[in-house]
């Protein structure tokens, strides 16, 4: 059973339905609005569309006691209701979120079970995490010294799609791109040194990234990265660094968002219905002048009129004072969210693009080498997306290993064995999501 039929799930159903005949599955799709699962379902005697809601304890716990195994597509914050009936049931689930402390907590009890609660097995996590253990085991199986790991992934807009100056869509759930950097501070460790940035500075803070035939990135700091030290097996390691990847230029201009406190979603905006783009503008800056919306942003944050980030905010239509806001007592962050989705929704033929990238400095016989190992994904349309086909597909494909009992370690885990994840990447290339490594010289 899919629960959720979201942006990223019609690659799980792709795949099992034409696994379907093979394997003897039957899916079941289930969301809130069914309208969604039936888009999903694809007319297929192998599925059936439901309305499912995961807070009506007797529905849910029909369905789920009636399923082989369940994949959660719902946000991260209902994956617990999920797991518990899976719990109850001794159902397997699937995951494609971080695993969080309540999940863990479960782990003895799904040991118990004998069943399998397999979480970050998406894209980041998920992808990431197999293909960058993949080469840490060889590295140290070859009896070197890993001193540096360095990890980039980003959903974008493929060249082909790029129309926009901020060379952006929404290619995933717009709401987690708006809260994206604001679960904490973000951590990493470089050169035995730890670094600890702040959310008001985190897009302040990029690393330049260039990937061959692509061009130029940036990167900004990725949550907690500290803790794949352990999960990789990497604690004395002298670099360890997750970053999220968006076209050279964004997070300059992404950053006055910030700044001016436009995605906060801890407060309402009472009668925000009432406003207009310009007035949501006005909220975030001083009365006490008699200066236009415009001049005060120019002003604050020193643009001109052929600034490139002036003429970003422009291409939002973010000063207009007609347009208004059709959202009531909305939060700084869902108005924003709101007035993006005007300008950055994928088009039915627009193509959206992953890109992964890792660095890995190690010494050899005293020699320092570097493997930079890079997966770029270009998607279909605007609902087989390349975002949807490596969310999706790992998923997926653990899940069939896990009714044929090809997956057997039970319990709360990641996908960072061999036992998982040989097998998946080398499916995944199947489907043309392979990764291009090469040594080059060393290089922070």
């Amino acid at each position: 059973m899919i629960i959720g039929a979201g942006k990223s799930t019609s690659y799980i159903v792709k795949y099992l339905v034409n696994k379907s005949i093979k394997e003897n599955l039957f899916i079941t799709i289930g969301d809130i609005d069914i309208d969604n699962a039936k888009k999903l379902s694809t007319n297929s005697n192998k599925t059936k569309a439901i309305k499912f809601d995961i807070l009506n304890e007797k529905i849910s716990s029909d369905y789920i006691s009636k399923s082989d195994i369940v994949i959660s597509m719902l946000p991260a914050r209902y994956h617990m209701y999920v797991a518990k009936q899976c719990l109850i049931y001794k159902k397997s689930l699937l995951t494609a979120s971080y695993i969080s402390d309540e999940m863990y907590s479960l782990d003895s009890q799904v040991k118990k079970a004998g069943i399998i609660f397999m979480n970050e097995i998406g894209l980041d996590p998920g992808i990431d995490h197999m293909s960058a253990m993949k080469i840490i085991d060889q590295i140290k199986n070859d009896g070197n010294e890993l001193f540096m790991f360095k990890s980039y992934t980003g959903g974008l807009i493929a060249p082909e799609s790029d129309n926009n100056l901020w060379n952006y869509k929404f290619t995933w759930n717009s709401r987690n791109v708006i809260l994206a950097g604001q679960g904490g501070d973000a951590k990493y460790i470089e050169e035995s040194k730890l670094k600890q940035i702040s959310y008001k500075n985190l897009f302040k803070n990029i690393e330049p990234l260039e990937i061959e035939k692509y061009g130029k990135f940036e990167a900004y700091a990725n949550r907690d990265s500290l803790k794949y030290r352990s999960i990789y097996n990497l604690d004395g390691i002298d670099t360890l660094f997750r970053g999220t990847i968006r076209r050279a230029g964004f997070s300059k201009a992404w950053d006055v968002f910030v700044t001016l406190g436009m995605t906060d979603d801890s407060y309402i905006i009472k009668g925000s219905n009432k406003m207009s783009n310009k007035d949501y503008i006005e909220h975030f800056l001083s009365s006490n002048s008699n200066q236009s919306t415009e001049s005060k942003i120019k002003n604050k944050f020193g643009l001109n009129e052929k600034s490139v980030i002036w003429n970003k905010l422009l291409e939002l239509n973010i000063f207009d004072d007609k347009v208004k806001i059709p959202l009531n007592n909305a939060t700084p962050a869902q108005v924003l969210e709101h007035i993006l989705l005007q300008k950055w929704q994928l088009e039915k033929d627009d193509k959206d693009m992953v890109v992964m990238c890792h660095k890995f400095g190690y010494k050899k016989n005293n020699k320092l080498y570097q493997i930079d190992s890079t997966m770029v994904s270009i998607g279909e349309d605007e609902t087989y997306t390349a975002m949807a086909k490596t969310v999706g597909l790992p998923l997926a494909i653990a899940a069939l290993a896990i009714l044929n009992n090809l997956i057997k370690s039970t319990g709360v885990q990641l996908p960072v064995s061999k036992e998982i994840y040989l097998p998946i990447l080398k499916e995944l290339e199947e489907y043309q999501i392979s990764f291009k490594e090469k040594i080059v010289p060393f290089k922070l």
